[in-house]
């Protein structure tokens, strides 16, 4: 887990970048299923719609996690041994 979160945390961009098109990638083939026929320019507006929504969920988790890991590391800092 730990080398995961090192990998991610060094290649940011990479990681955001491949989860967007990971998601625009399956809400285009669920959409495709076929519940109700939609035009292909729907199913792009539709999965691009879904990926933004999950790329900024994931921005907020990752600015959460890097605010929470900032202040422990403060925290560790000004603790004396």
């Amino acid at each position: 887990m730990e080398a995961v979160q090192s990998w991610i945390s060094q290649h940011k961009l990479t990681s955001i970048g491949t989860m967007w098109a990971a998601a625009v990638g399956a809400s285009v083939a669920h959409s495709s299923r076929g519940r109700t026929p939609l035009k292909p320019s729907l199913r792009l507006i539709h999965a691009r719609m879904h990926a933004q929504a999950l790329t900024l969920a994931v921005l907020s988790g990752a600015a959460t996690y890097h605010y929470y890991n900032e202040k422990r590391a403060q925290e560790k800092a000004t603790i004396p041994n």
